[in-house]
């Protein structure tokens, strides 16, 4: 009775690990996700381009790849649940990090012309005469030298590294204690729950998005822009501080759990239950099953590493593989991570609105489409060559419809002197002096700032200034700005604070947009698990750790890094009009060229998944021939056997035949011998 007590404790332990590793997942991805989800905050707090962006975002992967050949290989010799609980505890010091600018570089402050007063009759012109406005820069004394970005960086790459053995220790400390068939079941729930951590991140951008960035410390109605200004900052450090604090919750358990889960003391295991027996692999019933590899030492294992590392290049399948999947996922890695930014800019949606959508109907999408593709295949029975064609049809359906978004176009924002010209109003302009004519020839404009006013003609101009506008009523997000000599030809006309909606086009164009992305990141999903099996059954069963080793490192080098910065660079050169930092210096983009940058971002998708189907068609060919050669090599070892046992059958029945007439003679003799 204690012994199988004893049983139910092992089990329930197990049962723990799997629920605290379940919920290091969730907490990982949910602050992977959010940091995606933060991107124009970042750009906007920092007042850095897209690909410095790119930089930061591909720094987490660069800190996982800093320490992941140690932790895969001593931390398995190791207390495997405290060296998870160490990898949690250091993300969260990193997600705290990246919070950490926040509280260090003071309040932000945003290009405006416009003021908070009690009494609108001290607002100052907007448009000065006589003499230039003092330009001095205000408050770079103060300045730190060390650009705040990089403590985002820092932070990112810590994060980097406290993930690294989350997964390999957490999966291995799972395959060891539990039986073969419920350890596919634990780790499919694992991954189940690391889909639903995205959905939360995406949810808690949105909501964080919506929130000022110095909520509590200035007055709201102070505040004269809105989330969809592109001068708006969300309260990006709060979410950064709750996915920390829920890291560093799910570092707890791991300290309280054991090393492993053996069965001690000399009763028989047959006195646990059959499915406690079945759940416990540390059972000596099952010890023959996964022998340890005592005899090799370290050095034989290291000369023999690359001799099986050339074996492993050697294989043209996995190469031609490694390579298309290197080129896709700079594809998807690239889409993804501007994806929110894209539908900001593009189809003029809020931060929070763009982060709300991703959660809610592209992640769930992503995670049907993966689950459905398993099952397919499963139901199909699809061998590897089916496998194969599976993912090929998925990905170029996916592709194809893909297209179609080069259709789904919003016209340009109508800004004069950016997108417009003042005098013609039409024709986009490159040139930052166009936004100078003759009716603001008389005032002493910034060409730099950005401070848009919505005219009454339809018309954002890039400042009250620009605008000619000589007074102003009211405060705060209610300022009129009055004798706009750029609006009209009598100079009587008016203008708000913030851009011109002139949103019609793209509000008939954004839920096709919505639709279509939903099908094929459901469609593209279905090939993910029938390509992920391709690659465990195209090599060799003694292969196989390694070539998923070499692969995760592969692409995580060539991927997972580098896509985000060179998207970002090939963004920004789709820019109009960039900000100006408070001390000199480019800042974020305010405008994008959206015909630019929609060519730009779905054309660079577009053409590496081009690439990557014209390297497919040497692998079907050389899957193939493999494939041909594996069965020819059955049949003829079937045939070399079968001919090995009937030449022993004949040899026995040859051997059967001689004792026989051994045998025959000897009782012949005996009868003589009797006669006799």
């Amino acid at each position: 009775m204690a012994y199988s007590e004893k049983c139910s404790l092992e089990v329930l332990t197990l049962y723990m690990f799997l629920v605290a590793l379940s919920f290091a997942y969730f907490a990982k991805a949910l602050s992977g996700s959010y940091m995606k989800s933060t991107i124009t905050q970042l750009e906007r707090r920092f007042d850095i381009p897209s690909y410095l962006i790119g930089v930061i975002d591909g720094s987490f992967e660069i800190g996982n790849l800093l320490v992941i050949a140690f932790v895969s290989y001593f931390g398995a010799k190791l207390h495997r649940p405290k060296i998870i609980a160490v990898g949690c505890v250091l993300m969260s010091i990193g997600t705290f990090i990246i919070a950490l600018p926040h509280f260090i570089i003071g309040r932000y402050e945003f290009e405006t012309s416009v003021r908070w007063v009690v009494n609108s009759t001290l607002n100052p012109a907007p448009c000065p005469v006589g003499s230039p406005p003092d330009l001095a820069l205000d408050g770079c004394e103060g300045e730190s030298n060390l650009s705040m970005w990089i403590y985002v960086l820092l932070g990112n790459v810590l994060r980097g590294i406290g993930e690294t053995p989350v997964q390999p220790l957490g999966i291995s400390y799972i395959d060891d204690f539990a039986s073969e068939e419920n350890a596919a079941l634990y780790v499919g729930c694992v991954q189940t729950i690391s889909v639903v951590g995205p959905v939360f991140g995406y949810l808690l951008g949105s909501l964080c998005a919506k929130i000022y960035v110095d909520i509590g410390f200035v007055k709201m109605e102070t505040i004269s822009i809105t989330p969809a200004d592109a001068r708006w900052v969300g309260a990006w450090w709060l979410g950064y501080l709750i996915a920390g604090v829920i890291t560093l919750l799910s570092a707890i358990p791991f300290w309280f759990l054991p090393r492993s889960l053996p069965i001690s003391g000399p009763q028989s295991p047959e006195k646990c239950t059959p499915e406690q027996t079945s759940f416990i692999k540390d059972s000596p019933l099952l010890k023959h099953k996964y022998p340890a590899d005592e005899h090799s030492s370290f050095i034989e294992m290291a000369k023999d590493f690359i001799p099986t590392l050339r074996t492993l290049l050697g294989h043209p399948v996995y190469l031609i593989y490694l390579c298309v999947t290197i080129i896709q996922l700079n594809s998807l890695i690239g889409m993804v991570t501007y994806k929110p930014k894209y539908i900001e800019q593009h189809f003029r949606q809020s931060a929070s609105k763009a982060n709300f959508l991703m959660g809610v109907i592209n992640i769930p999408a992503v995670a049907l489409g993966m689950f459905s593709g398993g099952l397919l295949m499963k139901r199909l029975k699809l061998n590897i060559m089916g496998a194969a064609r599976f993912a090929f049809g998925t990905s170029l359906i996916g592709y194809i419809l893909s297209l179609f978004f080069f259709a789904m176009s919003c016209e340009n924002a109508k800004v004069a002197g950016v997108t417009l010209n003042y005098n013609s109003l039409e024709g986009i302009s490159y040139d930052k002096h166009s936004v100078f004519t003759t009716c603001n020839s008389g005032c002493y404009c910034s060409a730099t700032e950005w401070d848009p006013v919505c005219g009454e003609n339809g018309i954002t101009y890039v400042s009250p200034c620009l605008a000619g506008c000589t007074s102003s009523v009211g405060s705060g997000k209610n300022t009129v700005f009055s004798n706009c000599s750029c609006i009209g030809v009598d100079g009587n006309f008016t203008a708000s604070t913030g851009q011109c909606p002139n949103k019609d086009d793209c509000d008939r164009m954004f839920p096709y947009f919505l639709a279509l992305s939903v099908i094929t990141s459901f469609i593209i999903s279905l090939g993910g698990t029938p390509g992920y099996m391709l690659l465990i059954r195209c090599i060799k069963p003694q292969l196989k750790s390694l070539a998923l080793g070499f692969h995760a490192l592969a692409t995580r080098t060539l991927a997972g890094i580098p896509a985000p910065i060179y998207f970002g660079a090939i963004i920004d050169t789709t820019c109009l009009k960039w900000g100006q930092k408070r001390c000199g210096g480019m800042g974020a983009c305010r405008i994008y060229n959206t015909t630019a940058y929609r060519i730009a971002y779905l054309g660079l998708t577009l053409s590496l998944r081009t690439i990557s189907f014209v390297i497919c068609i040497p692998g079907f060919i050389l899957l193939s021939r493999q494939l041909k050669k594996e069965e020819r090599n059955a049949i003829h070892g079937t045939l070399a056997n079968g001919g090995t046992e009937l030449e022993a059958l004949r040899k026995q029945e040859l051997l059967m035949c001689n004792c026989d007439q051994s045998q025959q003679i000897s009782d012949n003799s005996t009868d003589r011998e009797t006669r006799l």
